[in-house]
């Protein structure tokens, strides 16, 4: 049975509301709905991910000017996307990304904030324990394996470029593309390989 609270049920319901008052167009709604499937959100990080994974001279750029380089390759500019800096994670060195102050986030590369990125909890513990906050998240990495923690502004966005996985050397850019995840950009998990 459908649960009746459910949002998505919800959402539908409120979307049949307003088509048949002719508030509003399926068209419209398809249309907002497509644009954050494949032109906001996760996806356009993804896609600069696997750019910078097969095109050195693009993850020079990015890296060196990640702004002016993410444009490149997928939207990324408006509020919550006009600063951005990436930085790379190593097999020595990783990265993860936290808003001390509240939940800035780069929204029009990484899609809308999960819910954890937001919490008080995340927020505050990840600067102080990063290494235990990520083994509680799913990533355990080994000691020698030094943790960064860069707190993102209202002046500065921040994306992780995460290592790529072994074993994709044969695979296309729209596949690596796929298998890129928000978390991974954040700095809470790793790619994993397909």
């Amino acid at each position: 049975m459908t649960d009746p609270t459910s949002p998505a049920l919800r959402a539908e319901a409120l979307e049949q509301l307003l088509t048949e008052r002719g508030l509003v167009r399926t068209d419209v709604i398809d249309g907002f709905v497509a644009r954050y499937e494949s032109d906001v959100g996760p996806l356009n990080g993804a896609r600069v991910v696997a750019r910078a994974w097969v095109d050195p001279e693009y993850k020079a750029r990015l890296l060196a000017d990640a702004t002016p380089a993410v444009k490149e390759v997928a939207w990324g500019g408006g509020a919550n996307g006009e600063h951005i800096v990436v930085v790379e994670n190593t097999p020595v060195l990783h990265h993860v990304v936290v808003c001390t102050l509240c939940s800035c986030y780069p929204w029009p590369v990484l899609g809308l904030p999960p819910s954890w990125y937001k919490d008080p909890a995340y927020r505050a513990r990840v600067v102080r324990e990063p290494r235990a906050v990520l083994a509680e998240m799913g990533l355990e990495l080994p000691p020698e394996v030094a943790i960064e923690v860069h707190d993102s502004s209202a002046e500065v966005r921040w994306l992780v470029l995460p290592e790529r996985p072994a074993g994709t050397d044969d695979l296309t850019e729209e596949e690596l593309a796929a298998l890129v995840t928000r978390d991974a950009m954040v700095g809470v998990a790793k790619v994993a390989a397909p």
